[in-house]
């Protein structure tokens, strides 16, 4: 069984913000596999269902961002899963342009609060992840004003493919495994900047 988890923060004046990728490509993998709503337990939002021949629990943590680790803490715990082979973390990176996805095995929080937290509770720094770009803060701007913000009508538009691209992506990790997405979504981003 996987555990994918989406970060964001809860509530209607969240949704659609730079920070609700993670939620955002939840959303879409439900969507895509008709995944049953659970409703709520261990501090998330979840639904169980089948992606690519795999059980998995589609989650959304509803602890905020900063404190997504405790949500996975439970899942992991109750669960018994191995978070370094069978979690996958879907948030936002600022690091790339609106429209980018990377995926990683393991690293560093990179400044992101809610992986910090993750990392945190779970002790480990080695688990699967799919970051969908955001693109920079402007110079001046507050970084929280800037994640909590929306999206120009231009950068939707690529957004809404990087989510596609993200929910494809976890499809791939769990068809294919972590390597044979690494060496598509990492490459393509590569070929894409170059053109």
């Amino acid at each position: 069984m996987f555990l994918i988890a989406g970060l964001g923060n809860p509530g209607r004046q969240y949704e659609k913000t730079r920070h609700n990728m993670g939620f955002d490509t939840i959303d879409e993998l439900i969507d895509r596999h008709r995944i049953p709503q659970g409703g709520i337990a261990h501090k998330a939002m979840y639904g169980k269902g089948m992606i690519a021949g795999e059980k998995v629990l589609a989650v959304k943590p509803l602890t905020y961002m900063n404190l997504s680790g405790e949500s996975l803490r439970e899942w992991v715990n109750y669960y018994k899963l191995d978070p370094e082979t069978e979690m996958i973390v879907i948030y936002d990176d600022i690091d790339l342009e609106p429209g980018q996805i990377r995926i990683r095995k393991k690293g560093s929080a990179g400044g992101h609060n809610g992986i910090k937290s993750i990392i945190a509770q779970l002790g480990t720094q080695n688990f699967y992840r799919i970051k969908v770009g955001v693109g920079a803060k402007p110079k001046g701007w507050d970084l929280a004003d800037y994640v909590l913000g929306r999206f120009s009508s231009d950068e939707r538009i690529a957004v809404d493919k990087a989510i596609c691209d993200a929910a494809d992506a976890v499809e791939m990790i769990l068809r294919d495994g972590i390597e044979s997405a690494m060496n598509h979504y990492n490459r393509k981003n590569k070929q894409e900047q170059q053109e």
